[in-house]
């Protein structure tokens, strides 16, 4: 990659500089003679300079003594400008490559072998799922995609790492994502740190300048990029030596799927991967074991003691809660989970950056039942990598904690624990499962009901008020109509996958949204909360359900929905394209309300208020339909169904992307103007944003 770029500069400073009288680039030492031919050259390009200087400056008098003369004041009495002459549009089509990835020969693998291909053959014995990329890293991903992994070239580097973040989450499955070197992995950073938030395993993969390279900062080359991720990884290496890529691609799966996940970052240098990394056998790697010599899928159980104090606990609670999180989804404990919260009548509530590990359908569920938090006495914390402090969770002030967790050196940070349990999840669910016995919780399963239809009920008032504005779509609108169609019309509640974005419509949104099924819904700004990444979010949830890994399986096929607002919708529109070439079906909600979601707080300050509003009533449908989708635009209540109709029968049948545009106003979110406002939140359950 170093020689590549310093070749480009090479050329480019022949091309460039050669024109204005400049030498070519030279590959020998100067001489004294040489530096004297260089002075004096020098100092005629600033006899030149000077001159060109004053020739402008007498350009720009004229230029503007014309205008403001007859042709000036022709313009300031309304004559017509020219105008533009009207180009017919081409049909937007995809480049027949597209219509033949499926035809396409799997490369088998075979020494004698480059380091890339090497690479390539342990994800593909480890299952790696999808790559997620754009150009770049070049022998990394077409060894990848070339070896048969499902892959996926799109935009921009962060939104495609975001895709296969958001793939992560609703499949439980590892992918990977890549960038070169320099501006693409900076790219990056942003959406590794929301994925290492959410203790996603992600593989981050990215290319380096040579070995030959180092410190010389060549082209867009700058090497170390290990202390770049440090603080928002599991685990990094700069993989330097063709004979231990294998060694290095071992250490990268043991650590993405062994105890807590997180992302894994390697960064190859040319010399480990590119044509001279060739390998001529098996017996020139280093450490060339097997998966099941470089890792163990077994997993940690728990002490029979523990299982015995825990239930001792539970049975001295009246209010116990069970609060479902990422290792739940995970070591797939559904099942598990379900049986112990049946057999002890434990009312559950999910957390984390993925829902439906419990059923929003359940008569347990208590995830849309946010007042009867306020009262719980017991919490049992399964899988809860990231852990709330003191008071993000609303419990009782007396309340207990037990926590179940594979690490034990997390347990007790935060919230002080009265029982930790060292296990897997699914493990430690089955023994609790197995050894409870019966219980009853009538009176506080009924009150969780009571306080699930309560808040059903608020619901419902938010949208009668949502309805009565009339000049735009209120976001109650939005979130009850969204969920209707979903839940209560012909489609199967547990049928569509949601990328669950946006933070001011996220409010309203997460509160209808419901999830039956694992995986069904990628919470989006979990705990991290990066503005952006939602359309990119969109398109991994959305190849997740179309090839149908993991938890998608029983799904698979159909439209799915991405959710997002005006100023996130910016950062990773982009991406419409690269459903719309792939064919993903992914319908994205646009909350246009003309402002970012900080507006409310410094409008009465007129010398900072600009810089939180956007132009008002801006196009975003025009910009899916000029990438290749479809685009509704919404500007009445009465007008989001019907949109929300026309968009799913063109997934359905076109598998084709589309944007509702849904305007809006941004005094919306003053509760005094326009009640009910910026709605609050109540951590864990559906309102959840951090936990």
């Amino acid at each position: 990659m170093g020689e590549i770029a310093s070749s480009h500069t090479s050329l480019f400073a022949m091309t460039v500089f050669g024109g204005m009288g400049f030498q070519p680039m030279r590959t020998r030492r100067w001489t004294p003679q040489d530096k004297l031919e260089n002075r004096a050259m020098s100092q005629k390009r600033t006899s030149k300079t000077s001159e060109t200087k004053r020739v402008n400056e007498s350009r720009r008098d004229f230029i503007k003594t014309a205008a403001l003369g007859a042709g000036f004041s022709a313009l300031a009495g309304g004559a017509a400008t020219a105008a533009a002459p009207d180009v017919p549009g081409r049909p937007i089509a995809r480049p027949k490559p597209f219509e033949e990835i499926s035809a396409a020969p799997v490369k088998e693998f075979a020494f004698p072998a480059t380091g890339g291909d090497i690479f390539a053959q342990v994800c593909k014995e480890e299952g790696l799922a999808a790559l997620f990329c754009c150009p770049g890293n070049y022998e990394i991903v077409s060894a990848l995609a070339n070896a048969g992994i499902p892959s996926y070239g799109g935009r921009n580097e962060g939104s495609m790492c975001s895709a296969a973040d958001a793939f992560i989450r609703v499949t439980g499955e590892v992918a990977a994502t890549s960038g070169t070197e320099g501006p693409g992995f900076t790219n990056m950073i942003c959406a590794i740190a929301a994925a290492n938030a959410c203790r996603t395993p992600l593989l981050v993969l990215a290319s380096n300048m040579t070995l030959r390279g180092d410190d010389t900062e060549r082209g867009i080359q700058r090497g170390y990029q290990q202390p770049m991720t440090e603080g928002i990884k599991k685990y990094g290496k700069r993989v330097v030596t063709k004979e231990r890529v294998h060694e290095y691609a071992g250490y990268a799966f043991r650590q993405l799927k062994t105890g807590v996940p997180g992302p894994v970052h390697l960064d190859f240098v040319s010399e480990a991967t590119g044509r001279e990394s060739e390998i001529a056998s098996a017996t020139d790697l280093d450490a060339y074991w097997g998966r099941g010599q470089y890792r163990t899928d077994s997993r940690p159980h728990p002490d029979p003691k523990d299982i015995d104090r825990a239930l001792d606990l539970i049975k001295q609670a009246k209010r116990p809660l069970i609060v479902a999180s990422t290792g739940v989804f995970y070591s797939k404990a559904w099942d598990a989970l379900k049986a112990f919260a049946e057999k002890a009548q434990i009312p559950v509530a999910e957390s984390g950056p993925m829902r439906g590990h419990f059923s929003d359908a359940h008569a347990l569920s208590a995830s849309a039942a946010p007042n009867a938090m306020f009262s719980v006495d017991l919490a049992i914390l399964v899988g809860q990598y990231c852990m709330p402090g003191l008071g993000e969770y609303p419990f009782d002030i007396n309340c207990k904690y037990i926590r179940i967790d594979p690490n034990a050196g997390d347990i007790g940070r935060n919230i002080p624990i009265d029982i930790g349990i060292v296990s897997c999840e699914k493990a430690a669910l089955e023994a609790l499962a197995a050894k409870s016995p019966a219980m009853n919780h009538d009176a506080w399963i009924a009150e969780v009901a009571a306080a699930r239809e309560a808040f059903e009920k608020e619901n419902d008032e938010h949208y009668a008020l949502g309805k009565s504005y009339t000049d735009a779509v209120h976001p109650a609108v939005i979130s009850t109509e969204l969920a209707n169609f979903l839940y209560k019309g012909k489609l199967a509640p547990e049928q569509t996958t949601i990328a669950s974005g946006g933070f001011g419509i996220g409010r309203y949104t997460r509160r209808r949204l419901r999830a039956f099924r694992p995986g069904q819904i990628c919470n989006g700004a979990y705990q991290y909360g990066s503005i952006g990444p939602d359309v990119g979010y969109t398109l991994g949830v959305g190849v997740a359900k179309d090839l149908g890994i993991g938890a998608q399986k029983p799904y698979q096929g159909g439209p799915v929905i991405g959710i997002t607002g005006d100023a996130g919708f910016a950062y990773s529109a982009f991406e419409i394209e690269t459903m719309a070439k792939y064919k993903i079906p992914g319908i994205v909600i646009v909350y246009n309300n003309n402002a970012w979601g900080t507006w409310s707080g410094y409008s009465r300050m007129p010398r900072a208020g600009h810089m939180h509003l956007f132009q008002e009533n801006l196009r975003y449908d025009k910009i899916a339909e000029a990438l290749g989708g479809y685009g509704e635009y919404v500007t009445s209540p009465d007008g989001f169904t019907p949109a929300l109709e026309r968009c799913w029968q063109i997934a359905v049948n076109e598998r084709k992307p589309s944007v509702i545009n849904c305007q809006a106003k941004k005094e919306f979110w003053i509760q005094r103007d326009f009640p009910p406002g910026m709605l609050g939140k109540v951590e864990p359950g559906v309102m959840a944003y951090n936990h």
